[in-house]
């Protein structure tokens, strides 16, 4: 049978999806002033949609601990203390030194290269000026490792770890040249995971995560 050259139907994103992306970039990129209380109808309007995509999405940023609910009065983006920054650092860097410590015994050629893909379209979001994706794919890059040690616990306690760690400093990004070596970060935690030393790829994480830590907490200073 000859095939036919059409291009496949790509699936469109839902209300709820597209709002859900809005509400988080604005989130993360500083366009939700912090210490502000906002309506659902408020967001509502400014989306120029219903208020129940909104209420959806409101209720899914909660549970990520991007917003907390103001009782009667609205929502606003979580306020971290210096004691949970503290926590936060620890936590990242205690997990995910044993993710590479695990994986860096038993990583595959194949897992390699996916790693390494991340990082490329990583890159590539970062020539767009697409902060969103970039920072999605940042967490992809993270959390994969931890799926290929199969740490499936310390896989779901990073993910909520991983929203506070932005909410810390939104504005870290916008450092001059700090995506770039982000992205310079994470092709060395793969060079020394494809090298199979474990010390040298927790050394690798360890840098890369204070680096992280250090940029968010002095940018929120500024």
């Amino acid at each position: 049978m000859e095939k036919l050259n059409i291009n496949p139907i790509r699936q469109q994103r839902t209300t709820k999806e597209i709002v859900y992306s809005e509400l988080k970039s604005a989130i993360l990129n500083g366009q939700m002033k912090r210490g502000v209380i906002f309506t659902e109808t408020e967001l509502a309007n400014s989306l120029n949609t219903s208020r129940t995509p909104v209420r959806e999405v409101v209720s899914d940023l909660i549970k990520d601990g991007l917003l907390v609910s103001i009782p009667r009065k609205g929502v606003k983006i979580r306020e971290i203390s210096e004691e949970e920054k503290d926590q936060i650092a620890f936590l990242r860097l205690a997990i995910e030194s044993e993710g590479v410590r695990q994986l860096a015994e038993t990583i595959t050629d194949d897992q390699l290269e996916e790693l390494s893909l991340i990082v490329k379209e990583q890159e590539e979001a970062m020539e767009a000026n697409d902060r969103l994706t970039y920072v999605e794919l940042d967490q992809t890059f993270h959390r994969t490792i931890l799926h290929f040690s199969n740490l499936y616990l310390l896989e779901e306690a990073f993910q909520s770890l991983y929203n506070l760690t932005r909410l810390i400093g939104h504005k870290a990004l916008r450092k001059e040249g700090r995506m770039r070596e982000v992205i310079q970060e994470h092709f060395d935690i793969i060079q020394s995971l494809k090298s199979k030393n474990a010390e040298t790829a927790k050394a690798s994480v360890k840098l890369h995560l204070t680096k992280t830590m250090d940029t968010a907490t002095k940018t929120e200073m500024e």
